[in-house]
C-alpha cells in the first residue's frame, strides 16, 4: 500500500463552498455514531495491535484512539467559543506532543468512554444549530484563516472516518 494511501486511507478532506442541510445532517450522524463504530472496531484489536502503528513513523492504534478524543474535545470547545464570541481566535495545540503524554499509554477504553459522552453532547449541540449559526466562523491562529462551522462539522465527520481507516489498516496486520 502506498504511503499516501496509508496516511489518508479515505482520501484527503475537500471542503465545499456550501453544504445542504442533508449533507450537514449526514455529517452530524457520522459524528454521533463514531464512538460506537470506534468501540466495535477496537474490540477486534489485540494488545499487540493497540501498540502497532498504521505506517512506519505513524501513530499506534492506542495513540490514534486517544488522539481522536483529544481532537474532538478541542473541536467541541471551538464550537462553543464560536457560538458565544464574535469570530474568536481559537487555541491551537501540538497534537504530536499530546499523543505522547503519559495517559496515552492507558487503555483506549478511557477515550472511547469519553467520546461517548462528548459526542452525545456535541451531536445534540450540532443538531440544534440553524443555518445562521452554522455560518459563524473562528480564526485559526496558525493559518490566520477563518473557519466556518458548517465546514468544520463536515471536516470532523471526515476526521473520525479518517482515523477509523487507520485503525482498520492496523486490524488487518498480522502481529
Amino acid at each position: 500500500m502506498s504511503d499516501d494511501k496509508l496516511r489518508f486511507p479515505i482520501g484527503k478532506f475537500s471542503p465545499k463552498d456550501q453544504y445542504t442541510k442533508e449533507e450537514i445532517d449526514e455529517c452530524i450522524q457520522r459524528i454521533s455514531s463514531l464512538p460506537s463504530r470506534l468501540e466495535t472496531l477496537v474490540a477486534s484489536l489485540s494488545e499487540k495491535h493497540l501498540d502497532t502503528p498504521y505506517r512506519d513513523g505513524g501513530w499506534t492504534a492506542r495513540q490514534v484512539i486517544h488522539h481522536i478524543a483529544d481532537s474532538h474535545m478541542n473541536a467541541y470547545i471551538r464550537f462553543k467559543w464560536t457560538l458565544t464570541e464574535d469570530t474568536p481566535t481559537i487555541k491551537a495545540y501540538d497534537e504530536k506532543l499530546w499523543a505522547e503524554t503519559p495517559e496515552v499509554r492507558l487503555s483506549p477504553q478511557l477515550s472511547i468512554d469519553f467520546l461517548k459522552a462528548l459526542h452525545a453532547k456535541w451531536a445534540a449541540l450540532l443538531k440544534s444549530l440553524d443555518q445562521k449559526q452554522l455560518m459563524r466562523e473562528y480564526i485559526h491562529p496558525e493559518t490566520k484563516k477563518n473557519n466556518r462551522l458548517d465546514r468544520i462539522v463536515c471536516m470532523y465527520a471526515w476526521h473520525g472516518d479518517h482515523h477509523l481507516g487507520h485503525l482498520k489498516i492496523i486490524s488487518e496486520k498480522q502481529v
